[in-house]
């Protein structure tokens, strides 16, 4: 039987790149999903028209996770279609690097409001829902030990991720809810080569410095992803998972 069969999950910015990957990794093993998208509805009908190609079940609903509403609006969409709520996966994210010299109190907002906010907000509607055997997964990232240059308020977001992970961990164990971490190292996506990083020095000092010798596909953080939602994972909770090819 496909690991996920009969669970219902909620993946945020899932529209494209890791989110998108986890969203179809779900459906195929059997998960009914809500492919959740900021702007682009594009890019959501997509996933969503392609899990249903492949016999899945799933929907697109927009929402913007740092807006408590709109949050609560994801949840309520899935429990309305498909009855209930067993996983949700805090994938929305923005990222912007510069120097601390340059860092404007913007930027600052932006990326906490998306980053830290939303997997707040997110968390704090699925709980309502989650019973046993749910789980929360929170994609954050191996910046947190890397600490890449020019990256103080990127880093500093995931780094809140991983302490919110272990709290609610810890918070919703005894209702035997399930919290973990996921810390892709350099993935390709569309993101990634929009900000310029996939074919510069950067990806090849990365990758020289990845044992497995590659850049990570989102196929490769989905099948993680699945794994820490499935009942396989049913002794892991407040864990922080490098999928990252073993670059530290």
């Amino acid at each position: 039987m496909a690991k996920l069969t009969g669970k219902v999950a909620v993946v945020t910015g899932a529209s494209k790149g890791i989110g998108a990957a986890i969203a179809k990794a779900f459906a195929a093993e059997g998960a009914q999903v809500v492919v959740n998208y900021a702007s682009s509805k594009a890019g959501a009908d997509a996933v969503v028209e392609a899990i249903g190609a492949a016999g899945g079940k799933a929907i697109a609903v927009q929402g913007d996770v740092s807006k408590a509403g709109e949050a609560q609006g994801l949840v309520d969409a899935a429990v309305k279609e498909f009855g209930k709520l067993d996983v949700l996966v805090n994938n929305s994210g923005v990222y912007e690097f510069a120097p601390i010299g340059e860092v404007t109190e913007e930027q600052y907002r932006r990326m906490f409001d998306v980053n830290v906010l939303g997997v707040l907000l997110t968390s704090q509607a699925a709980a309502k829902h989650l019973g046993e055997g749910g789980s929360i997964i929170n994609i954050s990232s191996v910046v947190t030990s890397l600490a890449p240059p020019d990256s103080s308020v990127y880093t500093g977001t995931k780094g809140a991720v991983e302490g919110i992970n272990s709290v609610l961990a810890k918070e919703l164990g005894p209702r035997k809810i399930r919290v973990n971490a996921i810390l892709p190292g350099i993935v390709e996506t569309e993101g990634t080569h929009s900000a310029g990083v996939i074919g510069s020095d950067f990806e090849q000092a990365l990758v020289a410095q990845t044992p497995l010798g590659r850049t990570g596909q989102p196929d490769d953080i989905a099948g993680v992803a699945v794994f820490l939602a499935s009942d396989d994972a049913r002794w892991l909770t407040g864990e922080r998972l490098a999928a990252s090819g073993g670059f530290r």
